[in-house]
């Protein structure tokens, strides 16, 4: 199957049995459940786009095995251009959730690539597993599926010893049986963003629990895939932020809520063709690094975000407007705060690109550097971006009569009191319960929780920034300097 539509995104969903728990019971089909029927919705206006006679050309290209039209994230970057025209893609994906939508198909789409790209350095493990990658890579892009990931253990405590490299077998991911159908699996592993959303889900080291040569290190050491739906796999999704509310009330949370869940492997057995690296802690410890996983899934997170900065800069801007403010000195540096951080994102991005070289393995791998900037900027950038919406709207934030108000035994007095110079009364509304859902909301909330730790332990990046940051010819200035007589 070619790029799939919407309509088979969805069908794929309801075909495959899967245990996911939502406030107590089973899901069905989450393509109808409440709380979880909305996001998925969203999710397959992305693969209509793919068949809109406007945007095939910049949505997909001729898959080099088929020759069918495969989606664009998954294209090996060979030029500079194929960056500038996977970025594309990207964004307008990013700007169909506004930036809201952290794990839209193509993030793990270009991770997947680059490792199929690198498929020697898991040939290093195993002969075998080089296959692997690449096969499974080229299967999600010929069925244009969509995939969740998991990468941290549970912790029973949070002592630097227990959280990097020591973890106990009753609660971390392990091996715990090894046959000649595969490798068997228990334990848990969070936090699967879109999981329940998903066909497939990866399981591979991430660089925030880095393994060490213990005797016991092996069980800990594998990276794989399987199928949402492989028996004793089990999702608990966190309570949903889509209220059931109307698009009026609650527009960012009716549509993109994208769901979190922790994942339970009761003894899943992993087929030996979908496992990809195992028993070797450190090429596990180098992964990302070795195939570029981090920059290029760094690419597509970049991008979002410069759709969020986009979004969150015209919310302002349209709350400045309707409510006058915007010839105050304190109105108008705030809003040139975001302003700021929408240049410095766009900056880093194009500049990631512009020094974009080929890697070791023969794909243009954008700039590391810039790219690593953007993802620490931004950890901070949004919650602060958040609280200058809360500071602009203030108490237009708290007064917000609901959408059925407006047919309501008060509705004239809405009608008669709330409109401003520049907008009736339904437009301000509307407009400040977007601002609402943005900034103060449950949905809101954990967009700013999202940003603040899902690009990873910001003290832990700067330490990574600093350590891989050349300074050499900057201090040479400096000694060059003292030397002149």
């Amino acid at each position: 199957m070619p790029a799939r539509t919407g309509q088979q995104y969805l069908e794929g969903l309801r075909q495959q049995p899967r245990e996911i728990y939502l406030g107590g019971q089973r899901v069905k089909d989450v393509t109808a459940f409440p709380g979880l029927a909305g996001g998925a919705r969203s999710l397959a206006g992305l693969y209509d786009m793919q068949h809109d006679p406007d945007l095939r050309e910049e949505m997909t290209y001729a898959s080099p095995t088929s020759g069918q039209p495969v989606g664009l994230s998954f294209l090996a970057p060979r030029t500079k251009d194929d960056l500038a025209r996977r970025r594309a893609m990207m964004s307008r994906w990013a700007h169909t959730s506004y930036g809201m939508m952290g794990r839209t198909p193509d993030f793990l789409n270009v991770s997947l690539m680059c490792m199929a790209e690198a498929g020697d350095y898991f040939a290093q493990n195993r002969p075998e597993f080089k296959q692997n990658i690449v096969s499974y890579y080229e299967y999600v892009r010929e069925n244009d599926l969509t995939l969740t990931h998991t990468l941290v253990n549970l912790q029973r405590n949070r002592r630097p010893a227990a959280t990097s490299r020591h973890f106990s077998t009753d609660v971390a991911l392990a091996v715990v049986e090894e046959t000649d159908a595969g490798i068997v699996v228990q334990g848990a592993r969070t936090l699967a963003t879109l999981g329940p959303l998903s066909d497939e889900i990866a399981v591979y080291p991430t660089r925030g629990q880095q393994l060490a040569n213990t005797d016991e290190a092996w069980r800990y050491a594998f990276a794989f895939a399987v199928p949402c739906g492989i028996p004793g796999l089990k999702f608990l999704c966190r309570e949903s932020y889509d209220l059931g509310r109307s698009q009026f009330d609650h527009p960012l949370g009716s549509r993109f809520e994208e769901m979190d869940a922790i994942v339970f492997f009761d003894n899943v057995l992993v087929p030996w063709e979908r496992v990809f690296l195992y028993r070797d802690a450190d090429l596990c410890n180098e992964i990302s690094a070795a195939t570029n996983q981090y920059t290029h899934s760094g690419h597509q997170v970049v991008t979002k975000n410069v759709a969020k900065c986009e979004f969150v800069l015209g919310l302002a801007s349209l709350m400045v407007k309707t409510l006058g403010s915007g010839s105050m000195p304190q109105v108008q540096i705030l809003v040139a705060e975001l302003i700021e951080d929408l240049e410095i994102m766009r900056a880093l991005l194009l500049t990631s690109e512009t020094e974009a070289a080929l890697d070791r393995w023969g794909v243009m791998c954008p700039s590391r550097i810039p790219i690593t900037v953007a993802r620490n900027q931004f950890i901070r950038m949004y919650p602060r971006m958040v609280e200058i919406i809360q500071l602009l709207g203030s108490s237009s934030l708290m007064a917000l009569p609901t959408e059925a108000d407006f047919s309501g035994p008060l509705a004239q007095h809405i009608e008669q009191y709330m409109d401003t110079d520049t907008a009736t009364s339904r437009e301000r509304v509307q407009l400040f319960r977007l601002a609402w859902d943005l900034a103060c909301s449950a949905f809101g909330s954990r967009q700013v929780l999202y940003e603040r730790y899902f690009q990873g332990d910001w003290m832990r990046n700067a330490s990574v920034l600093f350590g891989g940051y050349d300074t050499e010819d900057l201090m040479q200035q400096v000694r060059d300097f003292l030397a002149r007589s």
